[in-house]
């Protein structure tokens, strides 16, 4: 009996998972990647250190999708965190759980989770075509027979797994020619969008600021009648505007207003420890100890010393004015802005330069518990090109790996 042919286009990590499994399961397995190396994304991902999962449990890992999350529940039931956990551990690779449940390798570098994959796709024989891609997919009586690449060669295939990513940072090779080809094969493509991207900004003061990070702080974005706040974290601003954890975490739902047409802004809690009532308190305190400085050196006690020029140009109010001096006005208007100061939000960041693509393939048109086209018989999808997609932490890179791993799965058995 001749053994079933599988190929898997793209090479991050939803296609390596996929690849492996099922040529672990005996398969005869062929790995096609635009690229001249693997894994170009995932060596970007946690900021170069790989963060690869999140230690937390189904239900709260489920309720870090933006939307959809639930479409996961049958990957996530065959290859969840603890099992990609393991997988790197008995394959030598350490692991540890920093905070917020996030997951790293010990070495704190992508590469060393990218060279267990490389071993592993060694081991299971996947046959690894470098610098080729995709044109077409063949398809006969509604059934996948090969693949096509772009310098002619056509690759016989009883199963093709699609793990081709969306179309954020394009220069690592996604550009979105699988969802292009899928597309013209009948499978519907919801709406692409950025996300986990950086925000700009209408002020132009935030260039002033670039570099900046502000620790401690919450973040409340508004939009008509709609609000979410953060929790506790980071922002960083940028020339443009802001982005740091906080933002990406939020972003998907403020691109979501932009897209609707409504006016969005985002308020900065400097001071989300302290009530308006406290803080007023404390300023009271500080101008009574301190009533012979003027207000420049006081704010220096409360801010980093970069954004005191900057929060006291927006205030209206003279850096250089004495404590003693400063009205009661004035002072409830520094407590407003330290609890409160106001950005409106123009635009999202490019989405070629957001973390992940928001959309993909429709999951009306793919079975859960297969990743199966149910459109194209043999026909399978994997990773970011799935319109599923998850808050930092872990999450999305799990739902790549848990999707490749079902999809090699299932297209090796089925």
């Amino acid at each position: 009996m001749q053994t079933k042919k599988i190929v898997v286009v793209g090479a991050g990590p939803a296609g390596m998972m996929a690849a492996t499994r099922a040529s672990a399961l005996g398969r005869d397995v062929t790995l096609v990647e635009k690229n001249a190396s693997l894994g170009k994304k995932l060596l970007l991902s946690g900021k170069g250190r790989c963060n690869l999962t999140n230690a937390c449990e189904l239900g709260s890992f489920l309720k870090r999708f933006s939307r959809n999350g639930e479409f996961l529940r049958n990957a996530f039931s065959k290859f969840f965190n603890q099992d990609l956990i393991n997988f790197f551990e008995s394959r030598g690779l350490k692991i540890k759980v920093e905070r917020q449940l996030r997951v790293f390798p010990e070495s704190n570098r992508s590469n060393s989770v990218l060279e267990v994959l490389k071993r592993e796709l060694s081991k299971t024989k996947v046959k690894i075509l470098y610098k080729s891609q995709m044109k077409d997919i063949f398809i006969q009586d509604n059934r996948v027979r090969g693949l096509l690449l772009k310098d002619g060669k056509l690759i016989s295939a009883q199963r093709i797994i699609l793990a081709t990513g969306g179309i954020s940072y394009k220069f690592t090779g996604s550009t979105g020619e699988g969802l292009g080809i899928v597309r013209k094969l009948g499978h519907h493509i919801t709406l692409l969008r950025a996300g986990l991207v950086p925000l700009e900004t209408k002020q132009r003061y935030p260039r002033l600021l670039e570099g900046l990070t502000l620790k401690n702080i919450r973040l409340k974005f508004g939009s008509d009648l709609k609000q979410i706040f953060s929790d506790i974290g980071e922002l960083l601003f940028t020339e443009v505007g802001i982005s740091g954890p906080l933002v990406l975490s939020l972003s998907g739902q403020v691109v979501d207003w932009l897209n609707e047409k409504r006016d969005v802004f985002v308020e900065i809690d400097l001071k989300p420890a302290l009530s308006a009532e406290q803080l007023n308190a404390r300023l009271l305190r500080e101008f009574s100890l301190n009533s012979k400085k003027n207000l420049k050196k006081i704010l220096k006690n409360l801010l980093p010393q970069r954004l005191v020029a900057v929060f006291l140009g927006i205030s209206g109010i003279s850096p250089d004015k004495r404590a003693s001096q400063i009205t009661q006005k004035e002072r409830q208007s520094l407590v407003s802005l330290l609890k409160g100061w106001r950005l409106n939000i123009a635009r999202p960041g490019p989405l070629e330069e957001a973390m992940i693509t928001r959309g993909g393939v429709s999951l009306k048109d793919i079975n859960p518990r297969t990743m199966e086209s149910r459109l194209i018989q043999g026909l399978y999808f994997a990773g970011e090109m799935i319109d599923v997609d998850a808050d930092t932490g872990g999450f999305n890179l799990q739902a790549a790996f848990s999707t490749g791993y079902l999809a090699g799965e299932s297209a090796a058995l089925n």
